[in-house]
């Protein structure tokens, strides 16, 4: 409840709330346009669920352009350079793992990791947004669960086939997201959201996720190890 108290404290037009929301901002749109152009190269190694995958990637761009009018209802510009620098390590392993047709490795990235980073960054955002973002950001909470689902169905159906990559990807890739929560861990805060807060959310939808797609506990608590020693 102290972050849905805080909500009613914070100053959504301060100098140093809009500083943070510049760049918290562009996090929220270049990771919907990371997904956006994630789903349409998934849609090119995948082709018999290319009209899925489509039809999530419009999802991401009407996302996209939501948190864009947030930014606008605050008359805060985003700072997409910095956004674009917070996820160039993801963006590079996933355009790698796209040219050696390792979807396994992509789905991992996009559906698993930047779905579950993102819904654990709204879900600890609403409880203190201002109005209109609020009611954007709800709205595209329940689209993020129907694109986690996706990468889980289709990893789950290849699981025994796929697991050594999954264990390969998630080494390569989970470090990231503590490095990249660690970046923002100071603006977050200024806009009330605590970063044990995104850490704890983050982790129960990525194990759940994991577990989903086949992984026992015992596996999930090794897998999740690889993020925690870089946190």
């Amino acid at each position: 409840m102290q972050q849905v108290a805080a909500g009613s404290e914070i100053d959504f037009h301060s100098e140093a709330y809009k500083d943070a929301y510049s760049r918290i901002n562009a996090i929220v749109i270049e990771g919907e346009q990371e997904a956006q152009e994630n789903y349409i190269r998934l849609a090119e190694l995948l082709p018999e669920h290319k009209d899925d995958l489509d039809r999530l990637s419009k999802m991401e761009s009407r996302h996209k352009k939501g948190f864009e009018a947030c930014g606008r209802n605050l008359q805060v510009t985003p700072d997409l350079k910095f956004a674009r620098e917070f996820f160039a390590g993801l963006h590079q392993n996933f355009q790698q793992a796209a040219e050696s047709g390792q979807v396994v490795t992509c789905l991992l990235i996009q559906s698993l990791i930047i779905e579950c980073f993102a819904i654990a960054a709204y879900n600890i955002y609403i409880p203190v947004a201002d109005d209109f973002a609020k009611k954007i950001t709800e709205g595209v909470v329940k689209d993020e669960y129907s694109h986690l689902n996706f990468g889980e169905i289709w990893l789950k159906e290849h699981f025994a086939e796929a697991k050594t990559e999954l264990e390969q990807a998630n080494r390569q890739n989970l470090p990231l997201v503590w490095q990249m929560l660690k970046q923002v861990e100071d603006d977050a805060r200024v806009l009330a959201m605590e970063r044990e807060a995104l850490v704890e959310d983050f982790m129960i939808q990525y194990g759940e996720a994991l577990s989903n797609i086949g992984f026992t506990t015992r596996d999930i608590m090794r897998l999740s190890a690889y993020g925690l020693q870089a946190a």
